[in-house]
């Protein structure tokens, strides 16, 4: 076997190391799966074989879980749906010969198990995890419009109860191995390195080779669907779903149907059961296209898929932050765990000081929660200097500029910045909608200026968008991408534009929504729909929490610099007389579309005279009819990006949309949710929305021509890698 080694010790004991060649981590491949039932057969017909311990033989895990390419590809691609389930099986039948071989069985979890990886231990007998904070157990199938397909949805919830597992899959929860042990899935935790000493010692004393469920007096804890407490779970747990997915996720509602028939029945019958709805699920537009987006193109930008070819590697190892505030605090964090030397700059000692306590916050946290210890702590904290001296900055790497968003105040910074960096030093400026290009005309080296931007709260938010001015070199493209990767994050690299590609197309939803406001929608009416599109929160909460004078500043600074071409967003007056005239700065100072002072926050009352309602009932069509206008509006705006040069790589479209503004997940990003919906379809109900709204609905000429000639985004794009 190419995958799995086994040895067998003087007691007849197996040890089955799992250790996938030429990977770092190990995945459930198809090669994986292919060689499961070979050693489980052994395990059984072997008569020198007493018992089996499963180790990993990789130093960075367990196993993280199934390859998802690899397993929809090959699951699919039989075309038949007997074909599919039958591929589905594969793994779960493994599985259940592994745990009715006869023989006890003991996982000894030496590193991160995630999902198929949990679930292959959950078919061991017993579980022994190392004592490591690093070690994370669970099953988040579900990120990926998924849900747990080898046994997780029958297994964890025989050992924990439906309503502890629902909540455990439903939220694709990670466990600490001391947390597993509690929730009672695992059954000891040992010192990291005596994993497979202990796993062996339970089956020296006699460790039963019989699951829970197959034993004749099994019960589910807390009782199933017909229990009269039991019953309660998925009465709740059905409306709890509704109320978090509003619909858009097949995997949920998949998952408790897997759930709810699959705990009336025997094992075997249950794991059929979680095999025809995963591969129902499987079969969704959703999953399909949460599973190109957020799994297999964000594992390719996060290898650096559109580094520039050529430039020799590059490890930055000090970085210098100009500006101590909350974002510039939280760059200075990232950089700290990284273990990059950060020098940290505000105009005042004191405000350089608030910042690296910003920073100490942060590690005291990690220090309390067991992820590092007393010394990685004083190390990190100690990395982080907090200066007013630009001197310091001598010897950097590189230097990102974090300052107030004024063009003549970055220009000032990036001079006295620029004066101390060696040749080949890269600096980045954070801003979020001002022109690198235009930026750059403070720099003495502008092929070495370049848009780095970070998204708050920066400890939290795992993209970086690059933006590129006219004289970015390369090398500095290439200088950003190490550096981003290093500090861990998803990078994507766009052109310059105002609002650059985030910005600008998140900027469209919140004005949509002031648009709706406008038109006189009931405020609570515009936030619901916004939420049931799939977008973490409605148009005016989210406006509240990005600062509502911020949005008046930035409106300002774009009148100036367009002049008469300024065209001003509809209900941008409201915002104006709220922050203006009545000092509602947002969620910053507890007052905006929302009042703040009690909790839970209540819409401002004050609302409803600086907008008159008008439309406050709603049926299903106007719902999804104003759910639709919603997306359609950021799609539109992605399109025109698109037609601009602005971006040009749908993997970084829809991974950029998704992890930076939080476009519905669901659909896999703004340029899948054109592909799917289709092009004739999307150009015919976007005119449709042109002709009620305005120009801002209007298509791109070479969208319309995509849609003529039957083509697709990813279609052409992988036509240019094919040709390339």
């Amino acid at each position: 076997m190419e995958n799995f080694k086994i040895d067998v010790d003087a007691d007849g004991i197996a040890l089955i190391t799992f250790d996938v060649p030429g990977r770092s981590m190990n995945t459930l491949t198809s090669g994986v799966m292919q060689e499961i039932p070979e050693w489980v057969e052994r395990i059984k017909t072997d008569d020198a074989i007493k018992g089996a311990v499963l180790t990993s033989g990789k130093a960075s895990g367990f196993c993280a879980g199934a390859d998802l390419g690899d397993m929809a590809g090959g699951m699919l691609a039989g075309g038949s749906l007997q074909d599919a389930y039958d591929a589905g099986w594969k793994l779960n039948g493994a599985l259940r010969a592994l745990e009715t071989c006869g023989k006890p069985v003991a996982a000894a979890i030496n590193g991160l198990a995630l999902g198929g990886g949990l679930e292959l231990t959950l078919a061991c007998h017993y579980r022994v995890v190392g004592d490591s904070s690093k070690i994370q157990l669970g099953l988040p199938e579900i990120k990926v419009g998924l849900f747990p397909g080898g046994g997780g949805t029958q297994r964890l919830t025989r050992l924990i109860g439906v309503q502890a597992a629902m909540m455990a899959m439903t939220e694709g929860k990670s466990f600490r191995p001391n947390d597993a042990k509690g929730a009672g899935f695992v059954h000891e935790v040992v010192p990291v390195g005596t994993e497979v000493e202990a796993a062996k010692a339970w089956i020296k004393g006699g460790g039963k080779a019989v699951q829970p469920w197959d034993d004749k007096s099994f019960k589910l804890p807390g009782g199933g669907p017909y229990h009269p407490v039991g019953v309660q779970n998925f009465i709740v747990g059905n409306a709890m779903i509704r109320k978090q997915t509003y619909g858009n996720y097949p995997a949920a509602t998949n998952l408790m149907k897997a759930v709810y028939e699959g705990v009336q029945v025997p094992m075997d019958a249950a794991l059929r059961i979680e095999t025809r709805y995963f591969i129902k699920t499987l079969m969704t537009p959703q999953a399909q296209a949460m599973i190109r987006s957020l799994f297999l193109s964000k594992q390719e930008l996060d290898k650096g898929a559109v580094r520039p070819a050529g430039v020799p590697k590059s490890d930055p190892k000090k970085v210098t932050v100009l500006g101590a505030g909350m974002m510039g605090a939280g760059i200075a964090y990232v950089q700290a765990l990284a273990g990059i030397e950060t020098i940290l700059i505000d105009q005042t000692q004191e405000a350089a000081d608030k910042g690296k306590a910003h920073v100490e916050e942060l590690l005291k946290k990690r220090l309390s929660r067991g992820q590092i210890d007393q010394a990685k702590y004083d190390a990190l904290l100690g990395s982080v200097t907090a200066t007013t001296d630009y001197d310091l900055i001598t010897g950097s790497d590189l230097v990102i500029e974090a300052v107030f968003e004024n063009r003549e105040i970055k220009a000032e910074v990036t001079k006295r910045a620029e004066a101390q960096l060696a040749p080949g030093a890269i600096f980045g400026s954070n801003t979020s909608t001002l022109p690198i290009t235009g930026l750059a005309e403070a720099s003495v080296r502008p092929e070495d200026f370049i848009g780095i931007h970070f998204f708050s709260p920066v400890d939290k938010m795992m993209l970086v968008e690059i933006i590129l001015g006219e004289k970015t070199g390369e090398a500095a493209i290439a200088k950003s991408l190490d550096y981003i990767l290093k500090i861990k994050k998803t990078p994507i690299v766009v052109n310059d534009g105002r609002g650059f590609y985030t910005s600008r197309c998140f900027a469209t939803y919140v004005a949509e929504g002031l648009a709706m406001l406008e038109e006189g929608y009931a405020p609570a009416l515009i936030d619901n729909l916004g939420r049931m599109t799939g977008m973490p929160r409605g148009p005016l909460e989210m406006h509240d929490d990005v600062a509502l004078d911020l949005s008046v500043k930035v409106a300002k600074q774009t009148a100036l610099d367009l002049g008469d071409k300024y065209q001003p967003l509809p209900g941008s007056e409201i915002v104006r007389v709220m922050v203006e005239d009545l000092g509602r700065y947002g969620r910053k100072n507890g007052k905006g579309f929302y009042d703040y002072e009690t909790k839970p926050k209540t819409l401002w009352a004050g609302l409803s005279d600086l907008a008159p309602v008008k439309i406050n009932d709603s049926t299903p069509e106007l719902i999804e009819d104003q759910k639709q206008r919603l997306l359609y509006r950021q799609a539109v705006e992605v399109a025109k990006c698109w037609d601009e040069g602005v971006i040009d790589d749908p993997r970084e479209a829809d991974v950029g949309a998704i992890l930076a503004w939080g476009f519905a997940p669901w659909t896999g990003g703004p340029i899948t949710f054109i592909d799917q919906t289709g092009l004739k379809a999307f150009v015919a109900k976007a005119d449709e929305y042109a002709e009620r709204y305005g120009d801002r609905f209007k298509v791109p000429q070479f969208v319309r021509d995509m849609a003529a000639k039957g083509e697709t985004f990813y279609g052409n794009f992988e036509g240019k890698k094919a040709a390339a």
